[in-house]
């Protein structure tokens, strides 16, 4: 298991605490190798040929770094590391998980693909940010509805998506649902 980012500038950093933005600047590069104690590359070394998969993680710096969907929605641009990074696994055929947010990336990148980010309305006020889904199959992708516990499977395109904490949902249900998914990518792996 390797770990990369886009050694690019954050978007903006924002206070967690305060929850408001702050005019300080930082790398995601550096950042998240924070995250990962150092043992991190930039994402444009990465080599599909040296990997059975590729796994994204979600959150809101997906949405800001990796892509702009933050700001842009459905009209967002990607990365050209990250677009690059999800072309060759694909056509390596080799999978491709993507938790959170991140499936908006393969709905960028893959045209007709399947991918879920939970429900696609907001059942019992658990999926505030239901109208992703929407967004999804305006791009000519298929959202397949799942619960925070569950994984889907595109098969064709060996992409597999669980929505992670797009529901709101206790932390083991999110815990459970990331599970199958890393599963379900090291069956196709």
């Amino acid at each position: 298991v390797k770990i990369f980012a886009p050694n690019i500038e954050q978007r903006d950093v924002v206070n967690h605490l305060k929850g408001s933005p702050t005019e300080e600047k930082r790398n995601v590069l550096v950042e998240s190798a924070r995250l990962a104690r150092g043992n991190i590359q930039d994402l444009a070394e990465l080599k599909a040929s040296e990997f059975d998969a590729v796994i994204f993680p979600g959150g809101f710096g997906v949405a800001k770094n990796l892509c702009s969907w933050a700001v842009d929605g459905k009209n967002c641009t990607v990365n050209e590391h990250v677009s690059s990074t999800l072309q060759a696994f694909h056509s390596a055929k080799k999978p491709i998980g993507l938790c959170c947010i991140s499936p908006v990336l393969a709905a960028k990148v893959f045209p007709g693909c399947e991918v879920t980010v939970g429900q696609d309305k907001n059942v019992d006020g658990r999926f505030p940010d239901a109208e992703t889904a929407s967004a999804i199959a305006e791009l000519g992708c298929k959202h397949i509805c799942k619960n925070v516990n569950e994984s889907h499977v595109d098969k064709a395109n060996k992409i597999i998506t669980t929505c992670a904490f797009m529901c709101k949902a206790p932390l083991h249900e999110i815990f459970d649902g990331i599970g199958t998914m890393v599963q379900e990518v090291l069956k196709l792996a």
